[in-house]
């Protein structure tokens, strides 16, 4: 498929609105920031991830999921899980799996509201969230494990493999392209579609993005990627493709979309991804977004409500 390179933004007539906008997101970009950028980035100390996965919790209640969305929490074999439903449920035999980010080091159920919310307003299906252990207590293959068991339980409900979409942000979306390795190495079938907003896809951290925009981007730095990576893969080989999915043979895998914004560091991670899948023939739709952040999906603005609507579509159009 075509790359795709969005351009529209939101536009004002006179300063005011803008002002008024950009007031309104400041505490929402302090949040995010403080979960993805240390006072000491190279520290995993408890009390540094203990204020970064408070930081996801306030988070998770800035952007509040709007009316019409059910929030269903519950326990699945240990592990906390939530159904997300959509007040206009008209896609019952379909479902989307949604893998959270955070650096595999933080991230929770609350954190993952907000754009499973959005995923189930623009598609009408069902999302199902889950919270998979995290590093350092929990390093590789803990959260890879855990995806498997949410992939699982979606299948023992009935969900078949091409009833199922599998969506993911930053860490999370590195998730989705290791569960899709998992299931391929077992001789299962893998998930109808992907969906990836801002995926961090090379653990190696050697697309040049890392450097070349880590001045332009407001949330993540290069200090913090090689933080958390240590912790999660530990002394594991960075190269492998269930830490850097990019690096792995990507044949046959479903249909994908991925959205980035060209300010942030891990833009090469994408433009790389859509390159290696569309010369292993799989059909990939890259959306650059414009002056758009990490994760810039999350955010109660008009551009995150373009992108999402844009992932709605490629859900429900026929490739």
């Amino acid at each position: 498929m075509e790359e795709r390179r969005p351009t529209k933004r939101i536009t004002h007539s006179a300063d005011q609105p803008r002002m008024a906008e950009d007031k309104r997101l400041e505490p929402v970009m302090r949040a995010l920031k403080a979960i993805h950028s240390a006072a000491s980035p190279e520290s995993m100390a408890l009390e540094d991830l203990e204020r970064q996965r408070a930081g996801q919790e306030l988070l998770g209640r800035l952007v509040t999921p709007r009316r019409g969305v059910n929030w269903s929490p519950f326990d699945l074999d240990g592990m906390p899980a939530a159904w997300t439903t959509p007040s206009h449920w008209r896609e019952k035999q379909k479902v989307i799996l949604y893998c959270h980010g955070g650096g595999y080091t933080s991230g929770n159920l609350g954190y993952s509201r907000p754009l499973a919310a959005k995923l189930a307003e623009v598609t009408g299906y069902a999302v199902f969230c889950f919270e998979y252990r995290l590093a350092p207590e929990h390093p590789f293959p803990a959260a890879a494990d855990d995806a498997l068991k949410a992939w699982d339980h979606l299948m023992y409900l009935g969900y078949g493999a091409r009833d199922a979409v599998v969506a993911g942000d930053s860490a999370g979306g590195n998730l989705a392209l290791v569960l899709c390795h998992r299931l391929k190495a077992q001789e299962r079938r893998l998930p109808a579609r992907l969906v990836l907003m801002s995926p961090w896809t090379d653990m190696t951290a050697s697309g040049k993005s890392y450097t070349q925009r880590a001045e332009i981007d407001p949330m993540l730095t290069l200090d913090y990627i090689q933080a958390v990576r240590s912790v999660y893969a530990r002394d594991h080989d960075l190269t492998d493709p269930l830490l850097s999915p990019l690096l792995g043979d990507l044949s046959h895998f479903p249909p994908t979309l991925i959205q980035v914004g060209t300010n942030e560091i891990l833009y090469s991670d994408s433009v790389r991804l859509r390159d290696r899948m569309v010369a292993a023939g799989v059909p990939c739709r890259l959306e650059v977004w414009k002056d758009m952040w990490h994760v810039f999906q999350m955010f109660p603005m008009h551009t995150a409500d373009l992108a999402m609507e844009s992932a709605g579509r490629f859900l429900l159009e026929d490739l």
